[in-house]
């Protein structure tokens, strides 16, 4: 992002604001007060803040016992916003003292011109003022105050919005058109006609209140699979909550199976085209400990060809490297054992880009010339590095426009619906894709991010329904922001139990309440590892790791993170990898083996 707008936006709001000042009529005698709830002695009643980011606190305060604090995360700049009803062509003063850096005061939807002042820096509380005008057929202003991104908390007290009063808000009508769209096992899209006046609506699932949102879409999300929902909507402004909409009723879908796996499972990448320090490991050899076996790698013959190749390592770098036929032989062992066989696809060398259908065509005709050559059970997403971003202007992870992304989609439900629903389906982003996407996603409102930022997520979305597992890997990644808006390292149970709990509960996209990622099932996840210290930066010692689980299906041994739910269904493990565990001394499923005791049953 870049870090010099900031200030040549505010020199510009600074000037336009003065300018105003200079211009604007006097306030008239029937001028009053006109903002709600301006001090915040009655918490937000009245003020709509972003992504969650305001709260009310008892010190410091400007004047009486409480104030506003905000706090910017990622894309959020922690806007807190009100709806006032004004006249038309009338004269307005809006006011209040901040504390903070570069802390914003202003009002749009003026009909005229929209007004903001600005304070770089003010370690004490600093009154803020700026005028404006109503245009001849405005009838309501939203004023607000924010931060700025990446920076500190701030306060904002004593808000005020001086001129005179507009006519009396009238109840909005009920919503019409209310429409459920296609459900998936755990959430359903919903959409309804804007009514006029208002500001916000509510969504009601039965009884329950369950969003409150400013568009006219939202998604019901944490549902069960196959399970029919009831929801209504209400329209909201100053005046209140108008009666419900017409009811709408939407089933679940049964979601993707559990692939035949144990409740429990223990997930594994073989080494099976290359070697490495960790040495060559033929698949008979592999222990009954692992229930999900991923060859890695399958890789394409260019960046974006989309053709796909895999072979045995070479018996010049792996002397000990089966033949063909014993290879496969022992993989129709390890399925008769119950095992799972899959291709990995990608891995950090393997850079994958589907950016036309003809790549996106020869993806799945190569891939499955695999499957169908060596019997496999189905295919991990294994794309890293550049393999997938997101164009400019492609914002909604639940409608993606970027060619990669649409294309890697398409080629999946392609696989799936060609080999049935025992087609073994994984996914093992990084973070970086994934979680990072609670701040960011793509290039961001401006441009300037990193397009990767949570690129993963309209895959994951898109293809939830069919996704058996999906493994994040929680290792060589930065420290990332969990869902109480601290930033978490990897290396210890904290950082897993953050992770995982981002997933199981859903969150906003970029900080946007109007885009929620929806949760995966517990029986979807499983928690990604490196298996030994040489295997990649963040390994977690087994005690740790065993802290992770406790917390996240039992919720005992969570420290200092308070997960949003308990879940004992968590599917299990995963590691990279199975060569590398070997290397030091099976610790990592032995470890797996004694915490969920060989757990069996199909699922």
């Amino acid at each position: 992002m870049d870090r010099t707008r900031p200030l040549t936006l505010l020199l510009a709001g600074s000037l336009a604001a003065g300018g105003l000042l200079a211009l604007t009529p006097a306030a008239q005698a029937a001028d009053t007060e006109l903002a709600r709830n301006g001090g915040f002695e009655a918490g937000l009643d009245g003020w709509t803040c972003t992504a969650g980011s305001g709260a009310v606190v008892p010190s410091p305060v400007h004047g009486g016992t409480k104030a506003l604090q905000a706090t910017p995360a990622g894309s959020d700049n922690a806007k807190c916003s009100q709806t006032v009803t004004v006249k038309p062509n009338s004269s307005y003063t809006l006011s209040g003292w901040v504390r903070g850096s570069y802390v914003y005061l202003g009002a749009s939807g003026t009909g005229t011109t929209d007004v903001s002042t600005w304070t770089a820096s003010a370690p004490d509380w600093q009154k803020l003022t700026t005028t404006f005008t109503t245009g001849a057929s405005t009838s309501s202003v939203t004023i607000y105050t924010h931060g700025w991104y990446g920076t500190p908390a701030y306060q904002a007290d004593d808000l005020s919005l001086y001129g005179p009063g507009g006519d009396p808000v009238q109840l909005p009508a009920a919503p019409t058109g209310l429409t459920a769209g296609s459900p998936n096992s755990t959430s359903v899209p919903l959409s309804w006609t804007a009514v006029p006046g208002a500001t916000s609506y509510n969504l009601y699932q039965g009884a329950t209140r369950i969003q409150t949102v400013t568009g006219t879409t939202a998604t019901a999300t944490g549902l069960t699979a196959s399970t029919p929902y009831t929801f209504q909507v209400t329209a909201v402004n100053s005046a209140g909550e108008s009666p419900k909409s017409t009811a709408v009723t939407a089933t679940t879908t049964s979601g993707g199976g559990g692939g035949g796996l144990p409740a429990h499972a223990l997930v594994g990448y073989l080494h099976a085209s290359f070697a490495n320090g960790s040495g060559y490991t033929r698949m008979a050899d592999v222990p009954d400990s692992w229930d999900v076996i991923d060859l890695a790698f399958g890789e394409p013959t260019s960046v974006t060809s989309g053709d796909i190749r895999f072979s045995l390592c070479p018996a010049t770098e792996c002397p000990n490297v089966e033949s063909p036929a014993d290879f496969k032989a022992a993989i129709k062992a390890k399925q008769a054992a119950g095992k799972k066989v899959l291709i990995s696809i990608g891995g950090q060398n393997g850079q994958v880009q589907l950016a036309t259908t003809a790549a996106r065509d020869t993806f799945v005709t190569s891939v499955s010339k695999i499957i169908d050559e060596y019997g496999l059970d189905g295919l991990d997403i294994d794309f890293e590095g550049h393999s997938l971003s997101l164009q400019t202007g492609d914002t909604d992870f639940r409608n993606p426009t970027s060619p990669v992304v649409v294309n890697l989609i398409q080629a999946v439900k392609t696989l799936k619906a060609k080999y049935g629903s025992g087609f073994v389906l994984t996914m093992a982003p990084e973070t970086f894709f994934v979680q990072l996407g609670y701040q960011y996603y793509g290039s961001g409102p401006w441009g300037g991010q990193d397009p990767r930022a949570g690129a993963y997520l309209p895959v994951i979305h898109a293809l939830r329904d069919d996704l058996t597992l999906l493994h994040v890997q929680d290792y060589n990644s930065g420290s990332i922001m969990g869902l109480d808006n601290q930033y978490h390292s990897m290396g210890g149970a904290d950082f897993h139990i953050a992770m995982t709990d981002m997933l199981l509960t859903g969150f906003p996209v970029a900080g946007n309440t109007d885009r929620i990622f929806p949760p995966l099932r517990p029986e979807q996840i499983a928690i990604g590892l490196p298996a030994s210290t040489q295997a990649g930066n963040g390994h977690t010692a087994p005690a740790e790791v065993n802290k992770a689980l406790d917390c996240l299906t039992k919720k005992t041994n969570c420290g200092t993170y308070q997960t949003h739910g308990t879940w004992p269904a968590l599917r299990g493990l995963m590691t990279w990898s199975v060569n590398w565990d070997r290397y030091n001394q099976w610790q990592f499923s032995q470890n797996f083996d004694a915490y969920f005791g060989n757990a069996a049953g199909l699922s």
